[in-house]
């Protein structure tokens, strides 16, 4: 049976309207200079005036079109996957990093070092072809739950977002999502919830293999990676799959530190950003301590190099958008 349809974020055709662009941000300088730099570089004839080839606008994923907290969708999902294959693997029940999360039922496992990740997505996205990864991908995607907001993981996506990638698309803007989550669990939805094709999607990857099954050709998954996109590894990965610098880069974290350092230095007129989580009530409020899209360094670079920082507090006016209200207040976790 095919799982649900993701819901689509993006059906609105007003969101872009030009009369009304990005209604879910405040008014102030922040929004100004969002509003001002599309003018200037899609205006026709003016000096400052982008071809549309070279219109590319680059966005993280994880804490910039979505929420991370309090960790990463797709380290949930490798959690609940770990649950649901438990009974096939009795010998998890004593043996790191798999005991942790049993042991730890539906909240978050400690202690997990980066090599435990590993193991837990070794043993959870391995040995399937990408066809079957697909599939579990996306029923996961149409049944799990947030643990705070109690909804959809893509109901958890930002609507000032959504409103700034529709008024990039109405000016002949390309967008390309370049995030450290993993490729595939990337495509499972964000064409239905971005607007953006599996094309245009780069992300971490584990190596494939070509198999044929009965004759069917099928790619299978390895255990061993292929690409890290995080840190250094994003402007390597826009270089070698997108080709263009971007003219307008959207981060929230020190893993986008060196992608917004590889597109302050284009020769075309540009603009960074960085979405700062500072916002607990309606959202999570959090920067240079967290489990989770620490911006530490990336926040101190972000006054001498010019780049926007985009408070979630005072910028945005509304988080989630139309999806159900969050049912109850929230935390900080500095």
């Amino acid at each position: 049976m095919d799982p649900a349809p993701l819901p689509s974020s993006h059906g609105d055709r007003d969101l872009a309207s030009e009369a009304r662009p990005l209604r879910s941000w405040n008014d102030g300088a922040v929004k100004q200079a969002l509003l001002a730099f599309v003018d200037a570089v899609t205006s026709e004839g003016a000096d400052t005036c982008v071809p549309p080839e070279h219109r590319v606008a680059i966005f993280d994923n994880d804490g910039t079109l979505w929420t991370e907290q309090p960790f990463y969708s797709q380290g949930l999902f490798v959690f609940d996957r770990i649950r649901a294959l438990a009974a096939e693997h009795p010998e998890w029940k004593t043996q790191r990093p798999f005991q942790a999360v049993l042991e730890a039922g539906a909240g978050m496992p400690h202690g997990l070092s980066e090599h435990d990740v590993g193991a837990l997505v070794a043993a959870t996205h391995a040995g399937m072809t990408t066809d079957a990864f697909d599939r579990i991908s996306r029923e996961w995607l149409a049944t799990a739950r947030h643990p705070r907001f109690h909804r959809r993981y893509t109901e958890c996506v930002y609507q000032p977002m959504l409103e700034l990638l529709a008024l990039l698309r109405a000016r002949g803007f390309t967008s390309y999502i370049v995030s450290g989550g993993g490729i595939d669990f990337l495509r499972a939805f964000c064409e239905e919830v971005y607007a953006i094709p599996p094309a245009r999607v780069v992300g971490s990857s584990s190596q494939v293999r070509f198999e044929l099954h009965d004759g069917r050709p099928v790619l299978i998954k390895l255990p061993e990676l292929g690409s890290i996109d995080d840190g250094p590894g994003k402007p390597v990965n826009i270089h070698l799959h997108i080709g263009k610098r971007p003219i307008l880069t959207f981060g929230n974290s020190d893993g986008d530190l060196q992608m917004l350092q590889y597109a302050s230095v284009s020769e075309l007129p540009h603009l960074e950003l960085l979405l700062h989580h500072d916002d607990a009530e309606r959202e999570y409020a959090y920067d240079r301590v967290s489990l989770a899209g620490r911006l530490d360094e990336a926040l101190r670079e972000a006054g001498p190099r010019k780049w926007t920082v985009v408070s979630m507090k005072r910028d945005w006016k509304e988080v989630f958008g139309r999806h159900p209200a969050t049912t109850s207040p929230g935390t900080s976790i500095h």
